[in-house]
């Protein structure tokens, strides 16, 4: 045995050696679990990675090199610089698109969205069969969307079918209004309106969170319905209106299919319904201008991101959050 001036050496301790100092545990070593842990959950994850990077992103990024090219399907890119936007910028129906989209949008999101507050404030109330009618109108919003829907509503909008038989009733022999260009973008806008069941139920879960003692003391004020509604309603459920607003006026940028189908893949009678998406997919696979089509997604995702950024801007004035949610 070795020793030393103080006396004999210690033999080593295995746990004495964790310790550094009195109190104080040297920290152990990371443990090979952890990574398995997070190499199991990145397995987990990796169809959505490879989805994400192969279906969305990788797509994306390319198109936005087509979107400075010409390109029709079949031959090889040739690199144009800003030509499409150009092209674009010069087509009238182009304008004819922006115009009708922008129409559509300022009118129908609005609509909607007062629909579905209207019908949102009745369903609140306790009635009786209220688990019915809350499903009644919500169901629209499943199949709203869908094509078989968009058949039928232009089936009702025809020529001698439901709706002008019911203007006949009182006088009115305007016709179908699927042929004619003034009206078929009523048409359009009822279809969406009628699709009111998300948004409903969104404001519905809002007004189920407005305290009744504030109904109350309104009330014992003096205060009516109408001046009730814009004093208490509005304001407590501006967080709920602000982020349908938002959704559905995203939702209206992006409005094909139910436009496809009701004007019968013509975009309308002069053009009537040529909603913004229905000319682009006319330019990307019915004249196979890959690249113009491109072009024009881009610039779609611009203005939406620019609508977007000016509602979050706007809210400030006019959204009303909780102090300690702020």
């Amino acid at each position: 045995m070795q020793t030393s001036a103080s006396g004999p050496a210690l033999k080593s301790d295995p746990a004495a050696a964790e310790w550094n100092g009195p109190g104080r545990k040297n920290r152990a070593a990371p443990q090979p679990r952890g990574h398995r842990e997070n190499l199991t959950g990145y397995l987990f994850m990796s169809p959505w990675i490879a989805g994400f990077l192969f279906l969305i992103a990788g797509p994306m990024v390319f198109s936005l090199y087509l979107a400075f090219t010409d390109y029709n399907l079949f031959d090889a890119p040739r690199w144009v610089g800003l030509q499409n936007f150009t092209d674009m910028f010069a087509d009238p129906r182009w304008r004819q698109s922006v115009k009708v989209t922008s129409w559509y949008v300022l009118i129908g999101t609005p609509i909607k969205l007062a629909a579905a507050l209207a019908v949102a404030m009745l369903l609140a109330q306790k009635r009786w069969g209220q688990s019915f009618y809350r499903a009644a109108f919500y169901a629209p919003s499943l199949i709203g969307a869908s094509v078989s829907a968009a058949i039928v509503w232009r089936a009702l909008f025809s020529d001698g079918a439901v709706v002008d038989r019911g203007q006949q009733l009182f006088g009115i022999d305007a016709g179908g209004w699927i042929g004619d260009p003034e009206m078929i973008i009523y048409a359009l806008v009822g279809l969406t309106v009628w699709q009111f069941g998300a948004p409903m139920v969104i404001f519905l879960a809002g007004l189920k969170q407005v305290p009744k003692e504030l109904y109350e003391a309104a009330e014992m004020d003096g205060a009516g319905s109408w001046r009730r509604f814009w004093s208490i309603t509005l304001p407590m459920i501006s967080p709920v209106l602000f982020f349908n607003v938002l959704l559905e006026t995203i939702h209206s940028f992006q409005i094909f299919a139910s436009a496809y189908i009701v004007s019968n893949g013509t975009c309308g009678p002069g053009d009537a319904t040529l909603v913004y998406t229905c000319y682009l997919y006319d330019q990307g696979f019915a004249n196979s201008r890959m690249g113009f089509a491109s072009a024009m997604a881009w610039l779609l995702l611009v203005a939406v991101g620019l609508v977007t950024a000016v509602l979050f801007w706007s809210q400030k004035r006019w959204v009303h959050y909780e102090e300690d949610g702020r």
